[in-house]
């Protein structure tokens, strides 16, 4: 290969990297004190509007700091986000209104796999254009994590498989084999479904009974037939797939109909959203409908105050708790804590490194360069976070919880519920 040649490869490369709207924007941010945005589409309204809220607020709570103490650099963090109510639809067109209308960094803490599977083809599209990736969205499922579209998005949490397989071994463990399965009737419920099945699969097992709910059902929803559909079979376990209104109100109806073997959630659902309703639920009715819950989580509790990252968290979220975003939340109640906003709260935390990096001379302003450089980070959860090529999921612990004393607690010992 003559020296030229070479030349010529080597002087295009730069011009890319120089030209590139990642640099461009780095050029910009070092000139100016021009803030960095991150777009959010996320429910902040709707039966699913605590996930959003939470997940917000969480964030900012995070971010309110890093600007108190001069930014990135100089530079303050800003959440632009718009509001999809958990629908497809509106995801999409808020996610070309960030990339083309307000020219966002990156897009960040989406909420939904209804919602994020559909806007993928629309990052996809644009990434043969500019540079645009998906940070940390709050979903679980495989297309984000699978090709063509997993180069375009970076995930902190586990996936619904890794929760799904560890819900039914622990189950498998002590004696609960014959597992139903509810599922929302979208991507989200699906995505939890397979992961059922294959764990199911793998021990030669298969998925007892089944039944589905149409997503948007609130907690004023009867799932009386689902329980009956559920019940017929006579399963040890149930696993819900679902958002918390619908989960809360399947459980409500199945202690109800006299079901009262464990039912377990998914993280997605707002195990402290889903708590809050069932808990005021027992006040009026002398009834409890907080028993034998088990929720897997992809963060650790927020009780465990012998974690850095929740002493911080605890600390910020009690002297200094964000609002809602501006213009919603009129009719929600904040949460002091939460699974949720924690997760929020270190979603901001990892973002904030990477942006930190991305400013450094050897990323060239590359915000993918500096996401892969992250190793080994410490972000006070005595589990460290990498990224890496090939590599774009940053935790994998899952973590299970059940109720006591009013609140979601970690669990100690799953012999409690030997059958």
């Amino acid at each position: 290969m003559n020296r030229l040649y070479i030349k010529t490869i080597f002087f295009a490369a730069a011009l890319f990297m120089l030209f590139s709207p990642a640099a461009i924007y780095a050029e910009e941010v070092d000139n100016d004190t021009k803030p960095i945005l991150l777009g959010m589409s996320a429910a902040f309204t709707g039966p699913s509007k605590g996930l959003g809220i939470e997940l917000y607020r969480g964030s900012q709570a995070y971010f309110d700091q890093v600007n108190a103490n001069g930014g990135i650099r100089g530079h303050k963090i800003i959440i632009k986000y718009y509001d999809d109510g958990y629908d497809p639809l509106p995801a999409i067109r808020n996610t070309i209104k960030l990339i083309e209308k307000d020219n966002v960094l990156c897009l960040f803490n989406y909420v939904g796999t209804p919602t994020v599977t559909r806007i993928l083809p629309v990052v996809k599209h644009f990434n043969a254009v500019k540079p645009v990736y998906l940070f940390f969205p709050f979903t679980g499922a495989q297309p984000q994590r699978e090709f063509p579209y997993e180069e375009y998005v970076f995930n902190l949490r586990a996936s619904y498989r890794q929760e799904t397989w560890g819900l039914v071994h622990n189950l498998f463990m002590i004696g609960r084999n014959r597992i139903a399965v509810l599922y929302q009737a979208d991507a989200y419920g699906r995505s939890g479904w397979d992961g059922v099945k294959k764990a199911l699969t793998e021990k030669d097992l298969n998925i007892v009974a089944e039944a589905t709910y149409k997503r948007g059902a609130g907690f004023e929803s009867s799932m009386k037939r689902q329980v009956e559909i559920l019940a017929e079979t006579k399963p040890d376990a149930i696993i819900s797939i679902g958002a918390y209104e619908a989960s809360a109100a399947f459980i409500r109806d199945a202690r109800d109909a006299g079901l009262d073997i464990p039912i377990c959630n998914l993280s997605f659902v707002g195990s402290d959203n889903m708590l809050h309703l069932l808990k005021n639920l027992e006040k009026t009715s002398n009834k409890k409908y907080t028993d034998n819950l088990i929720n897997s989580q992809t963060v650790p509790s927020y009780e465990d105050t012998s974690l850095p990252a929740v002493r911080d968290y605890r600390k910020v979220m009690t002297e200094s708790p964000p609002a809602p975003p501006e213009g919603f939340g009129k009719d929600y109640e904040p949460l002091k804590f939460s699974f949720i906003s924690f997760e929020g709260y270190l979603t901001a935390k990892v973002m904030t490194k990477i942006l930190d990096k991305m400013m450094l001379r050897q990323n060239y302003g590359s915000l993918y360069a500096a996401t892969l450089s992250i190793r080994d980070l410490d972000i006070g959860l005595n589990t460290p976070v990498s990224f890496g090529r090939g590599k774009h999921q940053g935790l994998d612990e899952i973590y299970y919880t059940t109720v006591s004393n009013g609140k979601f607690v970690p669990v100690r010992n799953w012999a409690r519920w030997s059958k």
